[in-house]
């Protein structure tokens, strides 16, 4: 655990510094938001439309945080150290992980804000909306930071990882949609009619969690 927050330390103070990824995602996020509103000329959104704009937006900007993951490490030789140091890939998985959950996590707050600004969208219940975004954003997280050190050293690493992130994050992207497709509808409907889809978004991420787990010693070698 003290390499596990060792790590998670120096990348947010690396952040902290330096304000690269955050202010990117919010960037993007807001653009996009621009984009919608004057593309499809209406105020209000709501049901699975509101939820594939929102959702989607959240996703292209994990791409950007995703693909910064490993940059510090990258063109400070770091990577190369971190491999003969003896640290558990685990630790480094998890402390990745982590570091694309914070992100996300402050990016989410950011973009909920300017989403109700540009849109005014009727959402039924916000706690269910939160849980469906932390679910989500805990999918990007597990299955970025999986994906990541496979696109670290390789010329094309800015198209590899969209390439390699998005068909794997279609499940969780569908199963999040399935559930904030209701909560933006004025009434919400019988939580019978979306648990199944809920539980299907947290199977994902345990599932990506424990491969990551399981296999980050063979991303790093390799």
């Amino acid at each position: 655990m003290s390499t596990y927050r060792a790590l998670v330390a120096k990348d947010l103070r690396v952040e902290l510094r330096t304000w690269q990824s955050v202010p990117a995602m919010a960037l993007l996020a807001v653009g996009t938001f621009v984009l919608f509103r004057f593309g499809l000329d209406r105020t209000e959104l709501e049901g699975t439309l509101a939820a594939g704009i929102l959702l989607v937006t959240t996703l292209f900007a994990g791409l950007l945080a995703v693909n910064r993951l490993f940059v510090p490490e990258r063109e400070e030789g770091g990577f190369e150290t971190m491999r003969l140091a003896p640290v558990p890939a685990a630790a480094v998985f998890l402390a990745k992980a982590t570091v694309l959950f914070v992100y996300l996590a402050i990016f989410g707050a950011i973009t909920l804000a300017a989403f109700a600004f540009f849109f005014t969208p009727d959402i039924a219940s916000l706690p269910l909306l939160l849980l469906v975004i932390l679910l989500f954003n805990a999918a990007i997280s597990v299955t970025g930071a999986f994906v990541s050190p496979i696109a670290t050293n390789s010329r094309s690493r800015d198209l590899l990882v969209p390439i390699l992130l998005i068909p794997l994050l279609v499940p969780a992207i569908v199963a999040a949609a399935q559930v904030a497709g209701p909560v933006f509808n004025p009434s919400l409907p019988a939580f019978s009619s979306y648990s199944g889809w809920l539980i299907a978004a947290v199977l994902y991420d345990f599932v990506f969690a424990a491969l990551g787990l399981a296999l980050y010693d063979f991303l790093l070698d390799d």
